[in-house]
């Protein structure tokens, strides 16, 4: 059975940095991420669904920029489940929550560092300001925050992801206490030690 891969590698009117996609999701964190559509299923809606099936696999075929976002994320939320499971104590979904919005903001290696592990399959961002280093425009009417002329791509990839990691472990929070019994699950704790591609984002 083969990896799940991202239904938005296809998505038209996308903003990148590199080969990279920069997909809107739905969030009340301050950053530069456009914001989906309330109603419907975003980026890390998806990755919070394929994360445990992916977990399972070391290869995976990336068949298009939306993948590379995948990846990261789904590589985020394995870091967290260890970042739980090494505290001193099994946290309560308040203690949880603290660490992992530390975690999400801490300092982390993106595409073109030299300790991102995942260099070969991604583009390094552009030092050059072009347009925010975005290479989509908006659709007509729409605006895409931060998008300005003084911002770099390496600037912008980071504040994206930053928010990005924010919003994925405040989600990934209310489905590990979700059951109510003020202990994270075990059906996702058990994939502490399963990596995706057999990496780690570093943390």
């Amino acid at each position: 059975m083969p990896a799940y891969h991202s239904s938005f590698n296809e998505e038209p009117d996308v903003r990148f940095v590199g080969n990279l996609s920069l997909l809107p999701f739905k969030s009340k964190i301050r950053g530069p991420a456009p914001i989906a559509d309330p109603a419907s299923l975003d980026i890390i809606d998806e990755t919070l669904d394929l994360f445990r099936a992916n977990s399972l696999f070391r290869n995976f075929e990336i068949k298009g920029p939306a993948d590379r976002l995948l990846i990261i994320l789904i590589l985020f939320i394995s870091d967290c489940l260890s970042k739980i499971a090494s505290s001193p104590k099994v946290p309560t979904q308040i203690e949880a929550t603290k660490l992992l919005n530390t975690l999400a903001v801490d300092n982390f290696p993106i595409p073109g560092d030299a300790n991102f592990q995942l260099n070969a399959h991604y583009a390094t961002p552009s030092n050059r300001t072009e347009a925010g280093g975005f290479i989509c425009r908006p659709p007509p009417g729409v605006v895409w925050p931060f998008l300005t002329d003084k911002t770099s791509p390496i600037d912008s990839l980071r504040q994206y992801l930053v928010q990005a990691r924010q919003e994925t472990a405040g989600r990934l929070v209310e489905k590990l206490y979700a059951d109510g019994t003020g202990k994270p699950s075990k059906w996702w704790m058990c994939f502490t030690k399963r990596r995706f591609m057999n990496r780690s984002l570093g943390n």
